[in-house]
């Protein structure tokens, strides 16, 4: 029996990358999982991939900064597959480099917070009202290491977003027990997505690992597992925790 048989899953930010890695994993164990990008291309490749492994997606796009295209998408997610009963709130990223808070633009603050913490908020704001009828649901948001610890070249808004969607994932979690329902959040650190590969020189990757316990980096495989555990009854009694995929580089 899978963990997951029958279940529908929405991840957001699947296109690629770790979002695409949970995605694959959750299809694996049994979930119909609903796709979400704004990369059409990508989106039907990973969709190509998880069905020619046996497995069951659908496609949506939607802007996660709007209220309206999420509840469109939900609505869309409803009809293809059914009532979502696992959420991943994965979209977002990093829009704004490193440096002096003094000199991050108006723009590049509302970028990072909007494009990840506003964007956990909506989702979740669109999603949990039906679980919350249907006194079930498993959410899990998508934090970051940069979001756990101060560092003096951190990319601030993005570190301060992340850091929200922590205590937005326990008050949720706080709020949304009584229904049936657990809330948690995984925050990965440095992870070798596809893009990381390109953008990190190698020899840099050698020096990053030599910062883990564990003397290596993670692979979005690694956050993939840890969203299975929290997306399936393995974890019961599991909630409003913060699980750190960091190989040992965050310890709190």
């Amino acid at each position: 029996m899978k963990l997951l048989s029958g279940k529908v899953a929405l991840v957001t930010g699947s296109s690629r990358g770790i979002g695409a890695a949970i995605s694959r994993l959750l299809a694996d164990q049994g979930a119909k999982v609903a796709l979400h990008g704004r990369d059409t291309t990508a989106l039907s490749a990973v969709r190509n991939e998880i069905e020619g492994n046996g497995g069951v997606a659908t496609e949506v796009v939607a802007d996660v900064t709007k209220f309206a295209e999420i509840e469109a998408m939900r609505q869309q997610v409803e009809e293809n597959l059914g009532p979502i009963a696992i959420l991943v709130a994965n979209a977002g990223g990093s829009f704004t480099m490193p440096g002096p808070i003094e000199e991050i633009s108006e723009q590049g603050w509302h970028a990072s917070v909007d494009g990840n913490l506003t964007a956990t908020f909506l989702t979740i704001k669109s999603i949990l009202p039906g679980m919350k009828q249907r006194r079930t649901g498993n959410i899990i948001t998508i934090s970051s290491s940069a979001g756990r610890r101060p560092h003096p070249q951190a990319p601030i808004p993005y570190s301060v977003a992340k850091a929200g969607i922590q205590i937005l994932t326990q008050d949720v979690a706080a709020q949304a027990g009584p229904f049936g329902i657990r809330v948690n959040c995984i925050a990965p650190e440095v992870i070798l997505t596809e893009r990381n590969r390109e953008r990190i020189p190698e020899s840099q990757q050698k020096s990053l690992a030599e910062v883990h316990p564990i003397r290596r980096l993670g692979v979005p495989e690694d956050v993939a597992q840890a969203a299975l555990f929290l997306a399936s009854d393995e974890s019961a009694w599991i909630t409003g925790v913060i699980l750190d995929v960091a190989g040992g580089a965050v310890m709190v």
